[in-house]
């Protein structure tokens, strides 16, 4: 070998035929069984191949090459193996020109084919895999390092190599689910393990990996994913990405992210547990990318998302519409709880990517899942539900709701416009006057997260009197320009919506408790003197509706708006710590505590408590008195003087669009189409004589208040039992009438006046007036003078 070596070096234009002459007698040595020539011959050419770097080695490297594929092409292991080393040698070589006509196809087929050996020995079976991962590698390093490294980036390569990785790396006993990038093995494991081996290999081909040939290399891994049904359980999925994620070049995961998206979007129609099993990756994905740069797939992420949603939503409705019996039931039953855990992947992974997003990404996410919540009777939001049903429409509703309830957690706004803006606040508080107890609770924990700037929610959980609020150290700030105009504008609706909030029928603890929290939190972040006058009006309101019970609520109901309204006070009256304010309160509750437990929140949410069976004929001591309260913050140089004015929501078409069945609304909106059909006995006349008794009438309020609330029956009373098409019918007349009005006003104001016809002379009393013009008009009934 000393003299071949040293021969071949002197004459390297010998070379070529040294190698020829070598391969000729390598492949008679293969054929032969002589496998002690053969290494012989290998190890020439190895060290021929090592000490010769001329610029005639190609053609050497060229017969290297074709005895390498004789040793792999045989069926003997260990020749296999020995061509294997020779061509790992090989790879590591770095050559000093490009060879622009040498191609790997063949090496890439026969390593592949190595590392899915089904020998029937073991241990042979493991040093052939083996053998082809090491194989792999060369390649893969060969080739990236070439000119033409473009080559091995093509699909057919790739659909050969990364499965071929992947089946190999399916081996491994225990899957590696850290959080963080996995260590590198060490250089043993790689020897002995072909999983590791494999899972090493894999990263080096990702960590290669450019813009151009990314998705060439993930596709793969997607497919063989499919083919052996492996995203049910995912761990091993779930395993491939994070290597995946962390391997690649961190500007390049939004390519895996938008991969990953349109394979959900192609399995949009397999079982609900694969495409939580696609989902649960997602967002594992989502978890590694989020913290870097995405680029524009935050919005393809949410949408697809939300699409998934609805599909599932929707599958979920027409499998409990269906109904079917029998075995078939437990089927369908099995498959709604599967669709539940689409559900609940999708939600979290929307709650966590957006939680990791900066800022000024959440709004735009906030509004942009806002913007997907329908609302019944609009068509303001843009997610499709012709297919859902109410039963659907309400399930989207929530999981929505839910969505953007984890977008919100932990987002700090320095003002609460920046946080809740008008566009955004509108159709968030639509919900919360839907006839859904478990919507409404939603849109409030979405309201805490965005008002709670200060982490004070946690300390307020719960409703209950709080002997002293000083233990709970509440941070607040002093509150601001910005603050301050914010509730200026909006105040007045948030005051309506706890209002409102706080008679409906199906409310449960839950529900009473967040609202507490909400008047809390408004005290803390919001809160200067004027907004604390309009929430102690808005507690005094609701103990009256409770007492007055015009809504015919439940006993329980009206107990948990007293309580609601005790702790409420017990806790703003500590706030601005006026000692009079305290003394009344917690004189009112002391009192409760003896005489009506049932009015405190600590007792009325205990199992089975004991309900009065009324609430007129109680003491005005268990009562929170107004002039009590005016009194005592005037002394302490509150503005007192709206107190003494009941608060009153104005009813707005929110009411209707959100399908409540309040009385109100109907009224609101329709006491003016019929008064015709009201008797004329019941109803003041519009050309009535101002006299002194109707001045009298008008200012005596009490029957005044009579009145309204017989008309208000009379409408009701018709609108319950009179028939549809009567009331349509009435209804067109008189927007036919109002359109004929109108349609005349515009034509005189756009006619020029016609000549007078004659003079009209105005007399009072002794004196009398200039004459002015008549004009005939077209309408006798309107006159213009």
């Amino acid at each position: 070998m000393e003299k071949l070596t040293f021969y071949a070096v002197s004459a390297p234009e010998k070379l070529d035929r040294i190698g020829s002459y070598l391969a000729e007698r390598l492949s008679r040595d293969v054929v032969r069984h002589r496998s002690g020539y053969v290494l012989i011959a290998m190890e020439a050419l190895d060290q021929l191949l090592m000490a010769c770097h001329s610029q005639s080695i190609k053609p050497f490297v060229e017969s290297f090459l074709h005895m390498v594929a004789k040793l792999l092409e045989s069926g003997e292991p260990k020749l296999q193996v020995l061509g294997t080393n020779s061509f790992v040698k090989f790879a590591n070589i770095e050559e000093d020109t490009p060879s622009y006509h040498r191609r790997y196809d063949f090496f890439v087929s026969r390593f592949s084919a190595m590392c899915h050996s089904c020998h029937s020995d073991p241990e042979i079976r493991t040093e052939i895999r083996i053998a082809g991962i090491r194989g792999i590698q060369g390649v893969v390093r060969k080739t990236v390092n070439d000119e033409l490294r473009a080559t091995i980036w093509e699909p057919q390569h790739m659909d050969k190599i990364v499965p071929s990785l992947l089946f190999n790396m399916q081996k491994i006993e225990e899957v590696d689910s850290r959080i963080g990038p996995p260590s590198s093995p060490s250089a043993a494991d790689k020897e002995e393990n072909p999983a590791v081996l494999a899972e090493n290999c894999f990263r080096e081909l990702l960590g290669r990996a450019t813009f151009g040939n990314m998705n060439n290399a993930v596709r793969p891994v997607f497919a063989h994913l499919d083919h052996h049904k492996l995203w049910d359980p995912n761990e091993f999925a779930v395993h491939c990405f994070k290597i995946i994620m962390y391997s690649i070049q961190a500007q390049y995961s939004h390519h895996v992210i938008q991969e990953i998206l349109g394979h959900l979007d192609a399995r949009k129609k397999d079982s609900p547990r694969v495409r939580a099993g696609i989902i649960q990756v997602l967002l594992e994905a989502v978890a590694i990318a989020a913290k870097g740069s995405i680029g524009p797939t935050v919005l393809e992420v949410f949408n697809t998302l939300l699409k998934h949603l609805r599909l599932s939503v929707e599958s979920e409705a027409n499998d409990l519409q269906g109904g079917p019996a029998g075995s078939a039931a437990l089927n369908t039953a099995s498959k709604d709880n599967d669709e539940k855990i689409v559900q609940n992947a999708i939600i979290q992974t929307i709650g966590f990517f957006g939680s990791n997003l900066p800022d000024y990404q959440r709004s735009e996410i906030m509004m942009f899942i806002m913007g997907k919540v329908p609302v019944f009777g609009t068509t303001t939001h843009t997610l499709d539900i012709s297919q859902l049903g109410d039963l659907g429409t309400r399930r989207i509703q929530i999981m929505l709701l839910r969505s953007l309830l984890m977008v919100t957690s932990g987002y700090k706004a320095k003002t609460i416009v920046t946080a809740l803006p008008g566009s955004f606040l509108d159709p968030l508080l639509s919900p919360s006057l839907m006839e859904d107890y478990e919507l409404r609770q939603l849109v409030l924990e979405v309201m805490h997260n965005l008002m709670d700037r200060h982490d004070n929610r946690a300390k307020l959980r719960g409703i209950r009197i709080i002997p002293d609020v000083a233990d709970l150290k509440i941070k607040r700030e002093k509150i601001c320009r910005q603050d301050t105009s914010f509730m200026k504008k909006n105040g007045q609706q948030l005051y309506r919506h706890i209002y409102l909030g706080c008679k409906e029928e199906d409310n449960v603890q839950k529900n009473y408790e967040l609202l507490y929290t909400s008047l809390a939190l408004i005290t803390i972040e919001l809160a200067n003197e004027e907004v604390v006058i309009d929430l102690i009006r808005l507690a005094i309101a609701l103990q009256d509706s409770a007492i007055i019970n015009e809504d015919n609520l439940p006993m329980f109901h009206r107990c948990g708006i007293m309580a609601l309204v005790a702790a409420y006070l017990n806790f703003v009256s500590q706030m601005i710590a006026v000692p009079a304010f305290c003394q009344h309160v917690t004189k009112v509750i002391e009192i409760r505590t003896m005489e009506a437990p049932y009015f405190l929140p600590e007792h009325i949410f205990r199992d089975k408590c004991m309900l009065p069976k009324s609430l007129e004929k109680h003491d005005k001591n268990l009562y929170f008195l107004t002039n009590k309260i005016t009194e005592s913050l005037g002394g302490s140089g509150y503005s007192v003087e709206r107190l003494s004015v009941p608060y009153v929501p104005q009813v707005t078409d929110e009411d209707r669009l959100s399908r409540r069945k309040s009385i109100v609304d109907t009224v609101s909106i329709q006491v003016d189409i019929l008064p015709n059909n009201i008797p004329s006995d019941d109803v003041v006349s519009n050309t009535e004589e101002i006299t002194f008794e109707a001045l009298k009438k008008a200012i005596d309020t009490s029957g005044m208040e009579e009145q309204e609330k017989e008309k208000r029956r009379l409408v009701i009373e018709k609108f319950q039992k009179a028939p549809f098409e009567e009331i349509a019918a009435q209804c067109e007349s008189k927007a036919n009438l109002l359109h004929d009005r109108l349609a005349q006003i515009l034509e005189l104001t756009i006619r020029p006046p016609p000549s007078p016809s004659g003079t009209l002379t105005v007399t009072s009393g002794h004196a009398q007036y200039q004459s002015v013009p008549v004009y005939e008009m077209k309408f006798p009934d309107l006159c213009v003078y």
